[in-house]
């Protein structure tokens, strides 16, 4: 899960990572009752997603009239593909001096990309490579530590020491929270040598929700700027619109698989409406997840079909194919074709049961993807 800034920001506090005062605006007339840090400000566009100054969302204001008027702007606009739903009004740091430190986990190696500069900010990208140093270690807060500080060593006397103290505290809610990206830039570093997190870009491991109760909490908290995460705590699987003008729904299981089948179709020019895993072992014998997701599906203004492509290992496709026409009968809202491409166990009984709810069966994707074509010519 990509946090908002915002979000970030509270959780990092408890860990110890100091970020300048600020407040969370999601309607731009609650300012009028809204308690402000001190002036002046910086108003900051929250999505999830980088380059946020260079895409407009990032903005000074001096007084409460310029914090209205940006607020205004910029909560309903959408940068970078993402609706923008709230701003982050925030005191403005002067006179700091701007670093950048971050970690990442490396699947590939099973390690954690560590890489600090003397330079941060929006230009962070166009920073030589010579300027920023990296390395690898182990997922240990003693190792981390110590990388961090040795990488450290080599910044300017005036921010070598903060950068290693702000690394201390990085590695502890890195790996307190079992992140897979924490970003600090820029990371202000001021006259006294202290430090402060300017901006905060903190990726979490929606795998370990389970085990991460704080986290969990600000999600269901916080559900309506999650609502990806939000579904997937609370059904059990990943649900994402990926085009809102999208004309075919997808029912699906598998993340390859379903993310591949995206890809297909967009390589066709066919446009699909949502990814979906819906994890067809966890159904066990009631349609409630089916019915839920057919729902989903028909909220899409364009949907004009809904393909299903279901490869069984475990999987009893007979039973499956009896729970999705069930499932489609308790689902009225979606009123448009159904054409399922199924390959597995079961699968004489599967053909049996879909053709009598007037659903053809195909078990090579060109033909499903064929029959999909013709409903699509249909006006």
């Amino acid at each position: 899960m990509f946090l908002l800034e915002h979000d970030a920001k509270r959780l990092l506090s408890a860990h110890g990572i100091p970020s300048p005062a600020g407040i969370l605006l999601e309607d731009a007339s609650a300012l009028k009752s809204a308690v402000l840090p001190a002036a002046p400000w910086i108003v900051k566009g929250q999505i999830a997603a980088g380059s946020r100054g260079k895409a407009g969302l990032i903005r000074k204001a001096a007084t409460l009239s310029e914090v209205q008027t940006l607020a205004a702007a910029i909560i309903g606009s959408t940068a970078r593909g993402h609706p923008v739903g709230a701003v982050r009004i925030e005191k403005a740091v002067s006179g700091a001096k701007e670093a950048y430190l971050s970690l990442l986990l490396d699947s590939a190696t099973a390690q954690v990309r560590v890489m600090v500069s003397a330079h941060g900010g929006m230009d962070i990208e166009q920073v030589a490579r010579e300027d920023l140093y990296t390395d690898s270690a182990p997922a240990d807060a003693e190792q981390l530590t110590a990388c961090i500080r040795r990488l450290a060593a080599a910044l300017p006397d005036s921010l070598r020491a903060a950068v290693g103290a702000a690394g201390e505290r990085v590695v502890h809610a890195f790996l307190a929270l079992e992140a897979l990206l924490l970003e600090i830039n820029p990371l202000f570093v001021l006259a006294d040598g202290s430090w402060v997190a300017g901006d905060a870009k903190l990726v979490t491991d929606d795998n370990a929700l389970a085990r991460q109760p704080i986290v969990r909490a600000l999600l269901e908290r916080r559900a309506a700027a999650y609502p990806e995460t939000a579904l997937k705590l609370q059904h059990g699987f990943d649900y994402v619109v990926v085009d809102p003008s999208g004309e075919i729904g997808l029912l699906t299981t598998g993340a390859g698989l379903s993310m591949m089948l995206i890809d297909e179709l967009r390589e066709a020019g066919l446009k699909p409406y949502n990814f979906l895993d819906i994890r067809t072992g966890g159904l066990r014998g009631e349609t409630a997840r089916l019915v839920q997701v057919l729902n989903w599906i028909a909220e899409g203004r364009n949907i004009r079909v809904v393909l299903v492509n279901i490869f069984a290992g475990i999987t009893d496709l007979a039973e499956f194919s009896r729970l999705l026409v069930a499932a489609l009968a308790e689902a009225p809202a979606l009123k448009v074709p159904v054409v399922a491409r199924l390959v597995g166990n079961g699968l004489p009984a599967a053909r049996a049961t879909l053709s009598a709810a007037g659903i053809a069966l195909h078990t090579d994707l060109d033909a499903a993807l064929a029959e999909v074509r013709k409903h699509l010519s249909r006006r």
